[in-house]
């Protein structure tokens, strides 16, 4: 009797431990399922676009345009006017255009206060006024400034000073007229350049310019890609030389001049620094 007993117990303390057992697995696994399900989604940061811009990230902006249609009654020559939209970019990235990039400029440019110097830097005499393009100047560095939101804001003269030192205010120029690709405008973008700049998958992270070469030419392009491009080159150098890099330091850097022989590098630099400090000096 005793024995059987003892049977019955020790067969009741392994249920109950069982259970036991089943109930400390069941907490565990539902603490792990809570934790997942309860996880909190990964914020991610929206882009900053700027307010003078038309159109959301994603979409850009199409300027009034004829659109050709099937011939009817309303439209008998085959043509409608479709007025000016926003439409989608093809892969849902920020894209800024030329249509956008125009329409910006004329909104916007003639409120902007800080304005490069107006001195004649020398090249009037050939035709070639730097001062048509103090509003495109003043406008576009305001632009980036905006959005990048440097620690040392970079100034219209900075810009003003590298344009007269890579093109002398000829809008028109290409570095080498025997080759299509070559660094062309005001700020001397070349191809390369240009196809970094719209590139989604390549080194920019974010605000991308979509342009082709031949939209280069056009002051405004320029000077915008021109800009966008001395910010990414402030954060190569500022990530070269582990510290915030100077506007001074960024140009050198938009130069190429760290494989350029020391000889050229310091006389290239010092022509810069030469219409800087001529800009710098006077008195609007």
């Amino acid at each position: 009797m005793a024995n059987d007993l003892e049977k019955i117990l020790g067969k009741i303390g392994r249920i109950v431990l069982n259970n036991v057992k089943k109930k400390v697995v069941r907490k565990k696994l539902l603490k792990k399922v809570s934790k997942k399900t309860t996880k909190q989604p990964v914020k991610v940061k929206a882009l900053p676009i700027h307010p003078w811009r038309l159109c959301p990230v994603g979409e850009h902006w199409v300027t009034t345009h004829r659109l050709k249609v099937p011939v009817s009654k309303k439209n008998p020559n085959g043509f409608t006017v479709r007025r000016s939209h926003c439409a989608k970019n093809p892969t849902g990235k920020d894209q800024f255009y030329p249509d956008e990039i125009k329409e910006v400029a004329e909104r916007n440019f003639k409120n902007v206060k800080e304005r490069p110097c107006s001195i004649d830097l020398g090249f009037n005499k050939n035709g070639q006024n730097g001062s048509a393009y103090d509003e495109l100047i003043s406008g576009w560095t305001k632009y980036w400034n905006d959005l990048f939101t440097p620690q040392v804001p970079l100034t219209t003269n900075v810009v003003k000073a590298l344009i007269a030192s890579e093109s002398m205010f000829d809008p028109k120029i290409l570095a080498n007229k025997k080759k299509p690709a070559s660094a062309r405008g005001l700020m001397q973008i070349t191809d390369e350049t240009r196809k970094i700049l719209s590139d989604e998958k390549g080194e920019l992270k974010n605000h991308y310019l979509a342009l082709t070469r031949e939209e280069l030419n056009d002051p405004s392009n320029n000077i915008c890609a021109g800009i966008r491009w001395l910010f990414r080159k402030q954060a190569i150098a500022s990530s070269l030389l582990g510290k915030n890099a100077t506007w001074e330091e960024a140009v050198y850097e938009f130069k190429s001049l760290r494989s350029a022989k020391k000889e050229r590098a310091e006389e290239l630099m010092k022509r810069f620094r030469g219409y800087l400090d001529r800009l710098s000096e006077c008195r609007q």
